[in-house]
């Protein structure tokens, strides 16, 4: 047979391993050595040759600058080969599953991408007239009733950029009830229970409230004793901020008595939405008696997560709350549609405004088409595809891992490091995950759990590339199992090895500093 249906050894004869090899380029195959841009670049050259403008009067004044800015010049093919390099460095949801827990790094469809970049949502531009936007208008008013419908609730406010602004959102929303009754000065208490988002109590302190923290349970749910507990003085409760699915990857089945007893207590229900893609289209959060909840457009409907682009974080507001969402807000008449921007008038009962504009276009038009080319029921099957994605993982790893609580989990599968030796922890695990060529899980939260591991493939991963993560993890799992120190020095294959990351954190080295000529003489 010939080599090319045989193949080749893929096992160096003499035995050695890839962290063995040295290179005299510092390359390693594929994967190209690449300096720092100010050690390659000269700080006399430059790429583009411009003429120097000619009839300008400098206007600079005192503050002209008097020496080089000493940035360095690369040519084309220099600057293509430095990022190209850099980017073979950075994990990415296009190279492989990405099992950041919390976080839904998920598949972005191209076809999302392609509608954005369309003209007539790219290239327009918030101050222009109303009448000449109507598309875009249209297209908001659409996607907030697709929020609506799948939400079960009256009101949503479109503005909100971000998964904490949308928090925000809510809770002044929730504020300005208040005020409306008359109750801003008493009621003054919001419970938030021990496995919330950090962003949960720091919402309910930047809008004025004291954070009453609740326990959570050996279920990872809410502790219903301590929670009735808290109401048993109720005149100073605003609400509740609780995460449903919640952070340990588990359905709040206490929900519905949850919303009820704080309701009979005078108080108002936030529901976190940053989980809201394990329920899509089989739950309606207005249903189980949510008054307020955000959406996070940048995961539950694809838009690109993490990726150093904008957010979007709609939020649903029930019947007591919808008169005072903030402006501006789209509506629809004989005339077509138009922003509602001021506090007066239609919008007299809004809170006030959360920022310049009306939100994020690029994401309001990715989160639209991923809902319309899903349709309802694909929506509601990547709901199940990313719980039954979850399961699978926790149901293979639970013979060589240990699951943090029984049962079933929703979206996330969660572990603590009580099956590792004593001598490796779940940083010892993570960092050799990426000599398996896969970023790490999210480590050490949530905190109600000791070195925990959370992991959410997402909807978007295959069954053969979950098997493919889940072999790697195993053997990783036995070998933290069996204290292998090797562990601990772990990743080995890595552009960089393992990091002082307090020091890095304490003492970072921003600035990068020419050599001194005589001290690169004497190397």
């Amino acid at each position: 047979m010939t080599m090319n249906s045989t193949g080749r050894p893929t096992t160096p004869s003499g035995g050695e391993t890839m962290s063995d090899i040295q290179t005299v380029s510092g390359s390693r195959g594929l994967m190209q050595h690449e300096d720092l841009i100010f050690e390659t670049g000269c700080t006399n050259k430059t790429g583009v040759d411009l003429p120097a403008p000619k009839g300008l009067k400098n206007r600079l004044g005192g503050v002209a600058r008097k020496r080089s800015t000493e940035l360095p010049g690369l040519s084309e093919p220099e600057t293509m080969r430095h990022y190209v390099r850099l980017s073979q460095k950075n994990y990415a949801i296009d190279l492989g599953l990405f099992p950041l827990g919390s976080c839904t790094m998920k598949h972005n469809p191209r076809l999302n991408e392609k509608v954005a970049r369309m003209p007539g949502f790219a290239d327009i531009h918030p101050l222009q007239p109303q009448y000449t936007v109507q598309g875009a208008l249209e297209l908001i008013d659409q996607l907030a009733g697709w929020l609506k419908k799948l939400t079960g609730m009256p009101a949503v406010a479109m503005s909100p950029k971000a998964g904490a602004h949308g928090e925000f959102c809510g809770m002044m929303a929730i504020r300005r009830a208040i005020i409306a009754r008359g109750e801003i000065e008493t009621r003054t208490r919001v419970l938030v229970p021990a496995s919330a988002h950090g962003t949960n109590p720091a919402t309910a302190v930047q809008c004025g409230f004291k954070v009453d923290e609740i326990k959570a349970d050996k279920r990872g749910r809410v502790d219903m004793e301590d929670f009735k507990a808290k109401l048993e003085t109720s005149d100073d409760i605003a609400g509740i901020m609780l995460t449903n699915p919640n952070t340990c990857g588990l359905f709040e089945t206490d929900i519905r008595e949850i919303a009820e007893l704080i309701h009979q207590a005078g108080g108002y229900f936030y529901c976190d939405g940053a989980n809201f893609n394990a329920i899509m289209g089989r739950v309606r959060p207005g249903d189980l008696g949510i008054d307020a909840m955000h959406i996070n457009l940048h995961k539950t409907f694809s838009t690109p997560h993490g990726g150093g682009g904008p957010g979007a974080g709609p939020t649903v507001l029930s019947d007591a709350l919808a008169d005072y969402a903030p402006v501006p807000f789209v509506i629809h008449d004989e005339d077509g549609y138009k922003l509602v921007e001021e506090a007066e008038g239609e919008g007299e009962e809004a809170f006030g405004r959360l920022c310049a504009f009306h939100g994020q276009m690029g994401m309001f038009t990715r989160a639209l088409t991923y809902m319309l080319s899903h349709g309802a029921d694909g929506l509601k099957q990547a709901a199940e595809d990313a719980v039954l994605n979850a399961n699978y993982i926790q149901a293979r790893m639970k013979t060589v891992m240990t699951p943090a609580f029984d049962g079933y989990c929703m979206h996330e599968a969660l572990f603590s490091d009580a099956f590792t030796a004593d001598n490796v922890g779940t940083l010892d695990i993570s960092k050799a995950l990426i000599d398996e060529g896969y970023h790490p899980m999210t480590m050490y939260f949530p905190l109600v759990v000791h070195g925990a591991m959370l992991i959410e493939p997402t909807e978007t991963e295959s069954r053969a590339e979950l098997d493919r993560f889940c072999d790697s993890l195993e053997a990783i799992a036995e070998r933290a199992k069996a204290g292998d120190e090797s562990l601990k020095g772990a990743p080995y294959l890595a552009p960089m090895r393992r990091l002082d990351e307090t020091q890095a954190a304490r003492k970072p080295v921003l600035r990068w500093y020419k050599p001194e000529p005589e001290k690169i003489a004497a190397e």
